[in-house]
C-alpha cells in the first residue's frame, strides 16, 4: 500500500475515526462517572446513618443523666447504636473513622458512668458533636 492511498483512506474515513474516539472516550467517561457516582451514593447513605445513629446515642446519654430513665437512658442501648456507628466509620473517608473509634472508646470506658458523672457526659457529648461535623463536612464535600 502506498502513502498516497493511505492518505487518502484517512482522509475518507475521518469522520468514522473521530467519531469512534469519541465513542470510546465517552464510553470511558461514563464508566468512571458511574463508578464516582456508586461511591459517593455508599458514602452518602453511610454517613446518614452514622448521622442518625449518633442522634440516637445522643437521646440515650440524654435521658440517662438529665432525665434519669432507667429504661430510656440505658447505657446498654448505646452499644447497639455504638456498633453500628463503628462499622459504618470504615466506609467513609478520613477522619472519620478516628474521630469514631475515640468514641468508642471513650464510651466504652465511660457508658457506666453518664448517669451520674457530667464530666463523662460533657466528654461523651462533644465525641458525638465532633464525629457529627467530620461526617456532615464529608457528605457536604462529595463529588
Amino acid at each position: 500500500m502506498d502513502r498516497h492511498s493511505l492518505k487518502r483512506q484517512l482522509k475518507d474515513n475521518m469522520v468514522a475515526i473521530i467519531s469512534l474516539v469519541i465513542a470510546i472516550v465517552a464510553l470511558l467517561y461514563t464508566g468512571w462517572r458511574e463508578e464516582t457516582t456508586e461511591k459517593n451514593r455508599t458514602l452518602r447513605t453511610a454517613g446518614f446513618e452514622v448521622l442518625k445513629n449518633l442522634g440516637e446515642l445522643q437521646i440515650v446519654v440524654n435521658y440517662a443523666y438529665y432525665q434519669h430513665d432507667d429504661a430510656k437512658g440505658n447505657p446498654y442501648l448505646g452499644w447497639g447504636h455504638i456498633a453500628l456507628i463503628s462499622d459504618l466509620a470504615v466506609l467513609l473517608p478520613s477522619p472519620i473513622p478516628q474521630t469514631i473509634a475515640k468514641l468508642v472508646k471513650d464510651w466504652g470506658e465511660l457508658a457506666q458512668k453518664i448517669n451520674n458523672n457530667e464530666e463523662a457526659v460533657d466528654l461523651i457529648s462533644s465525641e458525638i458533636d465532633a464525629s457529627r461535623h467530620e461526617v456532615l463536612q464529608a457528605i457536604r464535600y462529595l463529588r
